[in-house]
């Protein structure tokens, strides 16, 4: 058993669970970019609590029903969403969130792709990526939160919205949906922007790197309960367990950024 596993059950052991706490089943509605986290660290959570991970994914924004803020607006449970912190302001704007539940668990960062044994383009600076999105053919990004911020801020930032905007393409996310990556790995874009944990570990595509931090919005991912989580403590345990130090080995692994210890 790799180590980090080990030290993750002696800490959800000795810290995370309630004394004769009974084993339930937690429903988790999480966004694609922390899914991968949760997949492997879900395991040993279940494991060490005996609770069940019963999860849905969903974008953290964005006007597709599968949606995160879309699902619990009419009326889906759930115990604990996972998602980007954008998504849990709307969440909190709408009074859909328990006040004081939110629990900052990694950073995250906007990147691109192309095809696998394509040439990759210098987005290291502004004009960079800009002589790219000139460039390219046929570009994708997100229906959730970074294909938003650049569809209505980042190109604009760049001065390239109105000669982009008839080659751009919004994709569909999890579960219906798919990734961008998966887009530009078939050809049909010849880059691609997502957070970065969506696009590693693709096949068919070979990530570039992150884009300029004048157009790279700060994003953090976010653990919080919904008004009517009805598996609080446990909902609570999951994310401190996934908030601890022992669990940023699996959150780089990722392709995200640790938080320090809180």
């Amino acid at each position: 058993m790799p180590r980090y596993i080990v030290c993750l059950l002696a800490f959800l052991v000795t810290v995370v669970l309630a004394p004769g706490a009974a084993a339930t089943d937690v429903k988790v509605m999480i966004s694609a970019g922390f899914f991968s986290v949760d997949k492997e660290l879900g395991l040993a959570f279940e494991k060490s609590t005996g609770h069940t991970l019963v999860t849905t994914r969903g974008p953290s924004i964005g006007d597709s029903p599968e949606a995160i803020p879309a699902r619990l607006a009419r009326g889906e449970a759930a115990d604990v969403v996972i998602m980007d912190g954008v998504g849990v302001d709307l969440l909190d704007q709408r009074d859909l969130t328990r006040p004081g539940s939110r629990i900052p668990l990694a950073e995250s960062f906007i990147g691109m792709v192309v095809r696998a044994g394509q040439p990759k383009p210098d987005i290291s600076t502004m004009d960079g990526l800009r002589n790219t999105l000139l460039a390219a053919k046929s570009i994708a990004y997100s229906d959730s939160s970074s294909g938003t911020y650049l569809s209505t801020i980042g190109f604009k930032k760049l001065g390239v919205a109105d000669e982009i905007a008839g080659k751009t393409r919004k994709v569909p996310g999890p579960p219906s949906g798919e990734l961008v990556a998966s887009v530009v790995a078939r050809g049909e874009a010849e880059v691609g922007f997502q957070q970065v944990p969506e696009l590693l570990h693709v096949s068919g595509v070979d990530f570039v790197g992150t884009v300029p931090s004048d157009v790279q919005p700060p994003t953090l991912y976010v653990g919080a309960l919904p008004k009517n989580s009805q598996q609080s403590d446990a909902a609570i345990a999951l994310l401190r367990f996934l908030s601890s130090a022992d669990a940023a080995a699996v959150i780089t692994k990722a392709g995200l950024r640790p938080l320090p210890p809180r």
